[in-house]
């Protein structure tokens, strides 16, 4: 028989561990498992002090004691002892506990009392010994279930937030736990199981106490590396650019030295004086520590990343070794340790050799108009606006779905386009531009009156398009309508929807929602507030006590935008739904306003390569600093009014994790109608197919009997995505290269490929087959840059030579090389494409890939990337066929432009085409003008940002330029030179922009087969005189020449046609 207050801890509870705190809040906002339905959620807040001896002696024992403060002011001593006699019984745990409520708010005191708990400690541990070891501090959310009549079982779902402190060090962990409060079906295994099916989330079999004890000596252990209380000391000798870092301190000089043991001590320290814990680390040896019988560890750290902000980051000076054997003889180097660390490191031949100084890192800055790319001031008679070219391109994309010949869903989805183009905008461009603004002027520091006036332009722009967007979705609701799907506001639901739509809140919604005060107080800091999530501002006021407080609730992105309502008929937005239940967020609290806001912060990386050191753990820090940038854009719902605007406002501006950019009331935009259109992509996803574009894929343009080695074999091949089929063509080339036996290597680039990516598939399985295979995988692709470290690390486990760093540059090159071994010695084939090697993306985008086994341009690419593994230095070889940014492209294209120019001069056929993304630099755009002015023909094919100002007389009259939209995003890019008759055409993935031909390496090869060259010319034929292009007007607007009979470009339906009429470009 059990002691009374005691009780055995055996198959009551499951217990599952949770990865990360966003995956427990999707399986809070889920639905139980087996139909179980919860009453309303509760919510609870406590803190746990657990304690023990110095010598860990509980530990030892398996016994653990823990007292428990909880916002109700309750507070509980518990202990916790293991009994090996209910091992037998128990397939959860073997232990007792004993519970009392205490009045002592100091956990030792507790410990001390007089209540059984405290007595039964005793006998393990004098209390006066007590220290506490661990603080966890835990929000936890409990759904109760209603039993129903025929299922009388009742469970607690229970989900732990939780924050492990010991000492200076902290964890995180989240769970999932199960309690049975009353037996009956379903029983406890049959909810395990569904949790498992469902949710993919399995029990573990170690209770909270035995994992508080394995978590207490883990943490032990980390402190012990980190240096607590092990006698020792670690010294790092760091190295770069052939210079050692000391610290100067009171005028000495010694090494970066501080208490501890191993390399997570080291890291600690590199974290001290350079900001950053990146650096490769390794250990030489130990000396004679400070204190008699101490040692000191000696570690060397290369790669490390300086420039970082670090509060001691001013004492550290860099000396070479010439300059530390001189400071020797002299008072300022007298301390002893680092002189014996410095003799170790001379001693293993590990002091650097001087070199001189390094190149300057250049960025890939964002485009803006008020300065050209290439840092000089500009003539805007000559150039358009930058920005303002960006807008008109999404103005375009919005005429999609203002006409009324593209099926109703896909015009909810270029809503939602336009609505992420635009976020996308204010995080690249416009953080730049308030970036520039804030740049001291002649010595000043300040905000520049032409920039303040160039924002000031941006926000008309930017407020006129969207009052456009939303008059379009209106339309669009209309019209949706008619086709018997209703978008319902709250106040136009029946008595009885809303009563189901709240049903839905508590049981759905709200275990998902997490309140919080925007005003700092003790245990409640100020909420930090995500880009681009929908946000309520809600002002409360506290019946019994009267004062107002601003709070703010999170409305989650893994909650549906959309909620269905008349059995599928109509919809409500979520937001609607969270606002009328507000009160039942605060209870006790009256609820007097809400209003929606959104934030949009900056997206740039703060990556100084020079000085990143270790470029992917760089990269990898930095990308999760994203999500402190400053903010540039508040968006609100009309409804807000000035009063709350401007606290808002001033809650923003003291987000400690912001860099110092202003935020004042022209950052915020008054949305008059739905905020966040892209979540419109839910309504473009409604299972209603006939409102949509019809299916389509591209066909198989290669013959499935021969391989595709023979058929390059023969000749140069051209596909044209999504026309012809990625995965028939492009994927099909790296999979028979990875399967094919006598494929000894195989070397690519890759940019962007995806959350899955049958090409990364590819590559692993060729390495687990033993070929050679190399990957450049780009580190620094904007959004993408957390994907590509975890596919780069995923690529170096299997054993892939992975390079991931050039200083100063992006690899955007679209390259592929295999090596086959043929008749007695090896055979290269390549692929030179103008998109990514992104299964999904090639679906979506039209690109262009070129393969072929010619071995001059085979050479030049195995040149590359010769250059481009063995140096962390951009390609600077010359190269016969290919063009290579940003060496010599740029020049190759201006000689090309001059060519013309010379041929038109003399009467010879001179004209360029081309069709490009971008076309902003300012020195191609003189020699196009020059081209222009002496008679060459220009036509351009520009999708988006455009700087070249056409049809100005006398400097460029002769220049044509327009832009397509369309079902696929414009991505190709094709150079046409005609050469006085013996033309010229180039693909690859360079725009006529300067991020691209100065700050990335690029590519672009020859295409010279003849029907390689027919397509191309078939191409830009059409595209040119697309009766639905978009010209480019001298004022920088953009008109259609005629109405298209469909949506979009007509020369997509027509390339459409044309890959379904099922012609085979190469056969056997």
């Amino acid at each position: 028989m059990q002691p009374p207050g005691s009780f055995s801890i055996a198959r009551r509870e499951i217990r599952c561990d949770v990865p990360t705190p966003e995956r427990l809040r999707e399986l809070l906002a889920a639905p139980l498992p087996l139909r179980l339905r919860s009453a309303a959620v509760e919510r609870q807040f406590f803190r746990d002090v657990y304690l023990d001896t110095t010598d860990a002696r509980l530990r030892e024992r398996g016994v653990t004691c823990r007292f428990r403060a909880s916002d109700d002011d309750r507070r509980r001593l518990t202990v916790h002892i293991d009994d090996p006699l209910l091992a037998a019984a128990s397939d959860v745990a073997a232990a007792r506990r004993y519970d009392a409520d205490v009045r002592e708010l100091d956990a030792v005191r507790a410990a001390a009392s007089d209540t059984d708990p405290a007595r039964r400690l005793r006998a393990f541990a004098d209390p006066a010994q007590l220290r506490p070891t661990l603080v966890v501090t835990t929000e936890r959310v409990l759904r109760r279930t209603i039993p129903a009549w025929f299922r009388r079982s009742q469970f607690d779902f229970v989900y732990d937030f939780a924050t492990v402190e010991y000492g200076a060090l902290s964890r995180s962990y989240q769970e999932l736990r199960v309690w049975r409060l009353r037996n009956g079906s379903p029983t406890l295994a049959r909810v395990a199981a569904a949790l498992e099916h469902s949710h993919a989330v399995r029990p573990v079999l170690v209770d909270p106490f035995e994992r508080i004890r394995a978590v207490a000596a883990s943490m032990a252990r980390e402190a012990e590396r980190r240096a607590i209380d092990t006698g020792r000391a670690v010294a790092i000798v760091a190295i770069a650019d052939g210079r050692i870092a000391c610290v100067l301190t009171d005028g000495a000089l010694t090494l970066p030295i501080a208490d501890g043991s191993g390399e997570g001590a080291c890291r600690h320290l590199l974290a001290t004086y350079f900001g950053s814990a990146v650096g490769d680390l390794r250990m030489i040896g130990t000396v004679p520590g400070r204190r008699r019988d101490s040692l000191l560890e000696v570690w060397t750290a290369s790669q490390i990343r300086r420039g970082r902000d670090s509060g001691r980051i001013s004492a550290v000076v860099w000396l070479t070794p010439n300059e530390l054997d001189d400071r020797l003889d002299r008072p300022e180097l007298v301390d002893a340790p680092t002189r014996s660390a410095l003799a170790l490191i001379a001693d293993a031949g590990l002091l650097p050799v001087s070199i001189g100084g390094r190149a300057s890192p250049t960025r890939d800055s964002a485009d803006t108009g008020e300065f050209a790319e290439d840092g000089r001031s500009e003539d805007s008679d000559r150039h358009l606006d930058g920005e303002r070219s960006i807008l008109e391109f999404n103005a375009r994309v919005l005429a999609m779905a203002e006409d009324a010949t593209t099926p109703l869903l896909e015009r909810f989805r270029y809503l939602a386009i336009v609505s992420a183009n635009l976020d996308e905008f204010f995080a690249v461009q416009l953080s730049a531009l308030k970036r520039r603004s804030r740049r001291p002027l002649n010595g000043v520091a300040g905000e520049s009156p032409r920039m303040s006036a160039r924002i000031a332009g941006i926000r008309a722009h930017v407020e006129a398009l969207v009052a456009r967007q939303q008059r379009c979705l209106q339309e669009c609701r209309r019209e949706l309508a008619r086709h018997n799907i209703v978008i319902l506001p709250w106040a136009e639901l029946e008595v009885s929807e809303r009563v189901v739509l709240r049903q839905h809140f508590r049981s759905v919604i709200m275990p998902a929602l997490t309140p919080q005060a925007m005003t700092e107080a003790p245990g409640f800091p100020t909420p930090h507030v995500p880009t681009l999530d929908l946000f309520f501002i809600v002002l409360l006021k506290d019946p019994a006590t009267g004062p107002l407080h601003l709070a703010c609730l999170r409305i989650p992105s893994s909650l549906p935008r959309f909620i269905p309502a008349r059995g599928g008929a109509a919809m409500v937005l979520v937001e609607d739904v969270i606002r009328d239940q507000l009160d039942v967020m605060y209870r006790g609290r009256d609820v007097l306003e809400a209003y929606l806001f959104r934030v949009t912060r900056g997206a740039e990386l703060d990556v100084d390569e020079a000085d990143a050191g270790n470029l992917l753990q760089a990269i990898e820090e930095d990308a999760k600093r994203r999500r402190g940038n400053a903010v540039v854009r508040v968006e609100v719902e009309r409804a807000m009014p000035a009063s709350r605007r401007n606290a808002l406002l001033a809650e923003l501006r003291s987000d400690r994790t912001s860099e110092p950019l202003p935020l004042d009331a022209l950052d915020v935009y008054e949305i008059d109608g739905m905020l966040d259109l892209s979540g419109l992509r839910e309504l473009a996803s409604l299972p209603r197919p006939e409102l949509r574009f019809a299916p389509f894929r591209g066909r198989a343009p290669f013959s499935s009997t021969e391989s595709l080695f023979t058929l390059i074999a023969q000749r140069d091949l051209l596909v044209h995505h999504p026309y012809d089929d990625f995965g028939a063509s492009v994927q099909r080339f790296l999979d028979e290269a990875a399967d094919d036996n006598e494929v000894a290597a195989i070397k690519m680039t890759l940019y962007r490929a995806g959350e899955r990516s049958p090409i990364v598939d590819a590559l692993l399985r060729a390495a687990r087959a033993g070929k050679e295979v190399v990957a450049f995988v780009e580190l620094k692709a904007r959004f993408d840059e957390e994907r590509n470290v975890s596919w780069a690390k995923r690529l170096t486990d299997a054993g892939v030579h992975v390079v991931h760093g050039l200083v100063g540059l992006k690899n955007h090159a679209k390259l592929a090389l295999v090596a086959r071994r043929e008749d007695g010695g090896l055979r290269r084939y390549v692929h030179v494409g103008t998109g990514n090697y992104h299964a999904v993306t090639a679906g979506l985008y039209t690109d262009l890939g070129l393969f072929s086994a010619d071995e001059e341009l085979a050479s030049n690419i195995g040149d590359l990337f010769n250059e481009l593994t063995s140096s962390s230095h951009w390609p600077q070889a010359d190269y016969h066929r290919i063009l290579v940014a940003p060496h010599g492209m740029l020049t190759s294209l201006i000689a090309k432009i001059e060519r013309e120019t010379a041929n038109a001069r003399a009467g010879r056929e001179a004209r360029i085409r081309l069709k490009v993304n971008g076309l902003t630099d300012l020195d191609l755009i003189g020699a196009l003008y020059r081209a222009s002015q002496a008679g060459v023909t220009i036509e351009a094919i520009v999708r988006g940002i455009c700087r070249l100002r056409p049809g100005v007389r006398g400097m460029s009259e002769r220049i044509r330029i327009v832009s397509l939209v369309g079902r696929f995003l414009e991505h190709a890019r094709i150079y046409a030179f005609a050469n006085a008759g013996d033309p010229e055409y180039y693909i690859g993935s360079a725009d006529w922009r300067s991020r691209n031909l100065r700050r990335r390496v690029e590519v672009v090869a020859p295409v010279t087969d003849p029907s390689c060259r027919a397509h191309l010319e078939t191409i830009l034929d059409r595209e040119l005189n697309d009766p639905a292009a978009w010209r480019l007007e001298t004022d920088g607007s953009y008109r259609r020449s005629n109405e298209s009979r469909v949506a979009g470009a007509q020369s997509q339906w027509s390339f459409i046609a044309d890959a379904q009429g099922g012609e085979v470009l190469a056969s056997p």
